[in-house]
């Protein structure tokens, strides 16, 4: 244990000497002073435990002295013990310890009584030093674990911050997400619906085109009479192209993918689309030199363009500038592989809030005035793009305008085109004038059914009709010879495509004509060959199919 300072103050040297051969087998360092001045001076040098002083010294006495050392702060509780041959009645000790001793030695020493003494204070020394060691020590921990504490502290306050902002953020996520859901699921529950409905729309039409077709033929050359019935067919028509809308937003619709050249597309049809938008309106295009070709049903896209224009003409009152941008895209999400062409129609018109752009691609929602609109233009187009292999987008902003951005694939040269045989096949007619066939049409619908039977005994053919699959393929078995089979496709128990497969194995050579009121037909469900009707088919169109269907089987023979 280190050594600890004692001084020892007295004017005569002898005297010092015998405290110093009396205190030197404590093992401490003793200092010596011959007056109150040096006494001082070693009391502001060194760091002193113990004093032994004398309390008769010429300058200043001991009382003066110890009166002197309790007055600095550092020394307030230093022990100081009193040498002295005189002054030991009790009022002069009273006064030595009102002075600030702590004990008295008397004159002559008793060396192990001094000894003694010195040892108690400097013991007391050591463990006061110990204690506010450990004190210290103790205080530093206390802070430094309340630091710790207060750090921790505001660690977990942050981690407790940040988990509550990820919990916000997950529900947040987690009610965008539901949104989405319950807006796929409301928008695939529409065009479940649209789509059947558009199916027995179309089977009315078929109906309605087909009878008013026939009437055309007999009803005699009156001018009233042919009014009134051209107002008929247009209005079927009219139903007819609306049903075409709806199949488009519920993906239902038949398309005819082909490889398409933007460029050349949109010149065709550039001036119909300005004649559309009107004189106030400027069309500005911007296409990309290098724009790869798109596999995309050519009809369907200008169709799509037509409307997004007219739109955007609506949104601008008839006068601002509608900008066409075209160019090659990266996909759409990671979802979506391969490469897209991405065509954005934009307009300076008056916008959207988020409201109507969130709803703006549902089915029959519209904000123009009644008779100007349908509702069903974004909705066709969100239909095409989808069902051709892309995505559409809308970005809106009231006072600024919108966009509507298309994504379409591009053509890889591996896309499957799709046979479709209803308007405008010029084939080569196979059937010979007064040539007579025995045609088998099988539909559920009573009225089509009529209805097609009516337009082929008109044709000259002979009709019978059957009103499912089944009942079909018992008269084939029965040895019952057709030329031709016209079916629908959607029947319950066995649908017209299941139907074609059988009659393509079982009878090859009879060519089967599919019609229905969408083309919902899963892959590889029919043959490759196999001749497709849209309801609703006009005559003529009935005529090229069974045209081509006989075709089809003079070929194979």
């Amino acid at each position: 244990m280190d050594s600890v300072n004692i001084l020892l103050v007295d004017d005569q040297p002898a005297k010092l000497l015998s405290y110093e051969v009396i205190l030197e087998d404590l093992g401490e360092n003793l200092i010596k002073a011959q007056s109150a001045r040096e006494a001082l001076e070693h009391l502001l040098r060194h760091d002193i435990a113990v004093i032994l002083a004398d309390v008769c010294m010429p300058e200043q006495d001991g009382f003066e002295l110890v009166s002197m050392i309790r007055e600095h702060p550092r020394y307030q509780n230093t022990a100081i013990i009193f040498v002295s041959a005189v002054m030991m009645t009790e009022p002069d000790r009273l006064r030595g310890y009102a002075a600030g001793a702590v004990d008295y030695v008397s004159v002559p020493i008793v060396p192990e009584v001094l000894r003694a003494k010195v040892r108690v204070f400097t013991e007391l020394y050591r463990k006061t030093r110990e204690l506010e060691r450990l004190n210290s020590d103790l205080e530093h921990r206390v802070r430094q674990r309340t630091s710790e504490l207060e750090a921790s502290s505001a660690e977990l306050r942050k981690l407790n911050e940040e988990l509550e902002l990820r919990i916000e953020e997950r529900t947040r996520e987690r009610e965008e997400a539901l949104a989405q859901l319950f807006e796929a699921r409301k928008i695939d529950s529409i065009g479940q619906l649209t789509g059947g409905v558009a199916h027995d729309f179309n089977n009315l039409l078929m109906a309605i085109l087909g009878s008013l077709s026939l009437l055309k033929k007999r009803l005699p050359d009156d001018e009233r009479s042919e009014r009134l019935l051209s107002n008929a067919v247009q209005a079927a028509e009219r139903g007819a192209a609306l049903t075409q809308r709806l199949l488009a937003f519920a993906r239902r619709q038949e398309l005819k993918p082909t490889t398409v050249d933007f460029v050349q597309l949109f010149s065709n049809i550039k001036d119909l689309l300005s004649k559309a938008v009107g004189q106030g309106i400027d069309i500005h295009l911007e296409v990309a030199s290098d724009l790869p070709k798109i596999l995309v049903d050519a009809n369907q896209l200008e169709l799509a363009l037509l409307n997004l224009f007219v739109n955007a003409r609506d949104a601008m009152d008839g006068a601002g500038t509608i900008k066409l941008s075209v160019n090659a895209a990266e996909p759409i999400h990671e979802r979506k592989q391969g490469a897209f062409v991405k065509i954005r129609i934009s307009d300076n018109g008056g916008g959207m809030d988020p409201e109507t752009l969130a709803k703006a691609t549902e089915p029959f929602f519209t904000t123009k005035g009644p008779g100007k609109g349908t509702g069903l233009g974004l909705s066709m187009v969100q239909g095409l793009a989808v069902q051709s292999g892309g995505s559409l987008e809308l970005a809106s902003e009231v006072g600024t305008g919108t966009s509507v951005t298309v994504w379409l694939p591009v053509d890889t040269g591996t896309g499957e085109h799709v046979v479709n045989d209803k308007v405008g096949h010029e084939e080569e007619a196979v059937v010979g004038p007064g040539e007579t066939l025995t045609v088998l049409v099988v539909d559920d619908d009573p009225l089509v059914s009529m209805g097609t039977v009516a337009m082929l005994e008109d044709l000259g053919h002979t009709a019978c009709d059957v009103t499912s699959a089944s009942q079909a393929l018992q008269l084939l078995a029965e040895e019952q010879s057709f030329d031709v089979i016209i079916t629908d496709h959607s029947m319950p128990g066995m649908t017209g495509a299941e139907l074609s497969r059988i009659i393509a194995t079982s009878f090859p050579d009879l060519p089967v004509i599919l019609a229905s009121g969408y083309a919902e037909l899963p892959d590889n469900q029919g043959p490759g060959e196999l001749i497709r009707l849209t309801k609703p088919f006009t005559q003529n169109q009935l005529e090229q199919a069974i045209q081509r269907a006989t075709g089809l089987r003079a070929s194979a023979a």
